[in-house]
C-alpha cells in the first residue's frame, strides 16, 4: 500500500493557489521532482512521496497551510498548534470540539460544526467554493480531520456516509479509497457520518506520540492510504508486490472463504474486477520502481511480470497515456 499512487488531478488542484499568486509552477514541479507532464496527461500519476513533497513545499512557498484555496491564509504551524491544544483532552468530542473552536479563532478560516444524531454523528464542512473550485481543500480537509480522529482513538473510523455540496466529478474514482462508504453528491452540505459512540472514546496519544505525528503531519495524511478493510484493499494485500507469484482468480476465492462466482459479483458491485485490481497495482508498481534509475526499463518489465518490454510498454502507456520512457525522463531544474 505505500507504493498506491496518486492520480495527476490533485496535483493541479493543488496548484491552483500557486498558479493564482503567479509562482513559478514549472519550477515547483522540478523542486518537487515531478516531471511537466503531470500537468499534461490526465491520466499520469504519481507517487505518494512525490505528492507529499509537493504539499509540503507549496505550503513553504505560499507560506499557507491552505495552499492559497480560503479566504485567508494559515500560516503554517497553525495545524501543529491545534493539534497541541486537543492532545489532553479526555475524549474524541471534547477534541473535536476544540479543534473546531480553534480555527474559528481566524476569520475566513473553513468551517467545520460537529453534531450528534441519536446514534449517528457528523462532521461537516464548509468551504467557500469561490477559492477552491476543483474541491481540493475541501477534500483535504475532510481526510485530515478524519485521519486525525482515527488517530487519537487508535483505530480506523468506518465511514457510514459522506455527502458532498457539489455534483460528481470526473475523478470520483479515486474517492474508492479516499471515501470508502456510502456517497451522496449535490447534497445539501458536505460531511462525513460515523458512529457516535467513537465521539465517547478517550484519547490514546499523548505529546510523545504527537511530536512524531506531526513531524510529516498533515502532508502525509493526504498521501497514504486510511487503513481500509474493503474487499478491493483486502485483495490487493494478498496479492502482495511480487506480480509474477500472484493467485488465479479460484485461488483468491478461497483465501477469502467464498466461490469464484460470489467474489466476480461482489466486484462488479463495487465497480471492479480482478483484471482492473491487478492492472492498478501493477501501475502503481511500475511507477515506484520507475523512480529507481538503476533498474533498467527491462528489469522493471520482468519484475511486473512482463515476458517483452514492449509489452510493458504498452501496458504503461494504457495506464497512463505516456511511454516508461517520458514518464522517467530527468526533470530539468
Amino acid at each position: 500500500m505505500r507504493e498506491r499512487t496518486i492520480a495527476s488531478h490533485f496535483v493541479r488542484a493543488a496548484l491552483h493557489g500557486a498558479q493564482a499568486r503567479d509562482l513559478d509552477i514549472a519550477a515547483l514541479l522540478a523542486d518537487a521532482g515531478l516531471p511537466p507532464t503531470v500537468l499534461e496527461e490526465t491520466a499520469a500519476r504519481v507517487t505518494a512521496a512525490q505528492y507529499a513533497r509537493l504539499i509540503r513545499l507549496l505550503w513553504r512557498r505560499l507560506d499557507d497551510e491552505y495552499l492559497g484555496l480560503a479566504a485567508q491564509p494559515s500560516l503554517p504551524g497553525t495545524f501543529a498548534m491545534m493539534a497541541c491544544s486537543i492532545i489532553h483532552c479526555g475524549t474524541l468530542e471534547k477534541a473535536l470540539r476544540r479543534g473546531i473552536r480553534f480555527y474559528r479563532l481566524f476569520p475566513g478560516s473553513p468551517e467545520f460544526s460537529l453534531r450528534r444524531e441519536g446514534a449517528q454523528a457528523w462532521l461537516c464542512l464548509h468551504v467557500d467554493p469561490t477559492h477552491d473550485p476543483e474541491h481540493f481543500l475541501s477534500e483535504s480537509l475532510l481526510l485530515i480531520w478524519h485521519r486525525l480522529a482515527s488517530w487519537l482513538i487508535g483505530q480506523r473510523i468506518a465511514l457510514e456516509e459522506l455527502r458532498f455540496a457539489y455534483p460528481q466529478p470526473a475523478h470520483v474514482v479515486e474517492y474508492d479509497l479516499l471515501f470508502p462508504g456510502v456517497r451522496h453528491f449535490s447534497a445539501d452540505f458536505t460531511g462525513l457520518r460515523f458512529v457516535a459512540a467513537h465521539l465517547d472514546q478517550p484519547l490514546l496519544q499523548d505529546e510523545r506520540t504527537l511530536k512524531r505525528f506531526l513531524e510529516q503531519a498533515p502532508a502525509d495524511l493526504l498521501s497514504r492510504p486510511a487503513g481500509d478493510d474493503s474487499l478491493i484493499v483486502r485483495i490487493q494485500r494478498l496479492l502482495g508486490r511480487d506480480c509474477r507469484q500472484w493467485p488465479d482468480l479460484e485461488q483468491l476465492a478461497r483465501q477469502l472463504n467464498c466461490s469464484p462466482q460470489t467474489l466476480r459479483r461482489r466486484l462488479r458491485e463495487q465497480g471492479s474486477s480482478f483484471q482492473v485490481i491487478k492492472d492498478q497495482l501493477r501501475r502503481d508498481r511500475a511507477i515506484y520502481l520507475l523512480g529507481h534509475p538503476e533498474l533498467s526499463i527491462q528489469e522493471i518489465a520482468e519484475q511486473l511480470g512482463f515476458s517483452e518490454a514492449s509489452a510493458f510498454h504498452r501496458a504503461f502507456r494504457k495506464w497512463t497515456h505516456l511511454t516508461p520512457g517520458a514518464y522517467r525522463e530527468p526533470v530539468e531544474k
